[in-house]
């Protein structure tokens, strides 16, 4: 077994994998990593399973430091990544030598990198998945769903044989604007006609009211004609619009049930590329038939078996 020394984190810093399935009915949101299109490149660079454990590092300001030789891999965001005074960019596998530190600094471009460890991380597993959940109080290296703290230890188990870099295509493209597919459905025809050319032709503002549970955009407000609904289930992507007319995109995290009304759902694909924005960039909303959205999503996966 190796391991890791966490010297910094944050609040932001958190053990994922895929996610809790199955469970909610019982209340139990899935969690899991926000861009899980960067978590399973993080892991197939390693040639573990795509939803192996990793740490999902927001922001920067995570600190570890190889207490063995250890072969990693990091994807998603550029966070200033740096082993001792050597720059390191996201895309590829690296080698940390005994007693070398791995440290995010800020974003320089998207929001969230993902630190894969060979056969993934050890977490114990509640509910079936190690995802760590806050509010929850499940997942994360004790069970409890608490962010990574200073002091503790990151464990794998695996090995790994020599280094791969990804080409430039399988990665994110993360400094162009983000356009987010929709798939239309739930309340749409209930909202103003005006409200629907808005939504779908104008451009959106990320708001700094942002976590794991939903992003707020700013923008038009739209307005919703139909009647008071009755709470349901609420989708990974689901946009909701609350009274003041600015939409929320549920994420990971999210309530298990909701009231609002919904534009739609965010396609999979566009939900990893939403994970990478930081609050004040511009986004827009494209309409996406469902049948499109579900042969892109497999054409994508397929690029994980063609490395």
């Amino acid at each position: 077994m190796s391991r890791l020394l966490i010297e910094a984190s944050t609040p932001l810093c958190l053990l994922q994998d895929a996610g809790r399935f199955g469970v909610r009915h019982l209340g139990v949101t899935q969690g899991g990593a926000l861009d899980w299109v960067s978590m399973s490149w993080a892991n197939r660079l390693l040639g573990n399973p795509l939803d192996a454990p990793v740490v999902e590092i927001t922001l920067g300001g995570f600190t570890v430091q190889a207490e063995d030789y250890c072969i990693l891999a990091l994807a998603g965001a550029d966070l200033g990544a740096y082993i001792d005074e050597r720059a390191i960019s996201p895309g590829r596998s690296f080698i940390l030598q005994t007693g070398q530190r791995l440290r995010f600094t800020r974003p320089f471009s998207g929001a969230r990198a993902y630190l894969a460890a060979p056969g993934g991380f050890d977490a114990p597993k509640v509910l079936g998945s190690c995802a760590s959940v806050g509010r929850e109080a499940l997942g994360g290296l004790d069970g409890w769903g608490r962010a990574l703290a200073e002091g503790a230890s990151l464990a794998y188990s695996g090995s790994a044989n020599g280094l791969c870099e990804l080409p430039v295509e399988r990665l994110l493209n993360l400094r162009s604007g983000a356009s987010l597919e929709v798939i239309l459905g739930a309340q749409i025809g209930q909202f103003s006609g005006q409200s629907v050319f808005d939504a779908f032709n104008t451009e959106w503002t990320l708001d700094s009211r942002a976590d794991r549970m939903g992003m707020r955009l700013l923008g038009t407000p739209l307005q919703y004609q139909g009647p008071s609904l009755i709470s349901e289930g609420i989708p990974l992507g689901a946009i909701q619009v609350p009274p003041d007319g600015q939409p929320i995109v549920l994420l990971n995290d999210r309530q298990t049930i909701g009231g609002y009304p919904r534009l739609g759902a965010v396609t999979p694909l566009s939900l990893a590329r939403l994970a990478q924005c930081l609050p004040g960039e511009k986004i827009r909303l494209v309409p996406v038939l469902q049948e499109t959205a579900h042969r892109q999503h497999l054409e994508y996966m397929q690029r994980f078996s063609n490395r």
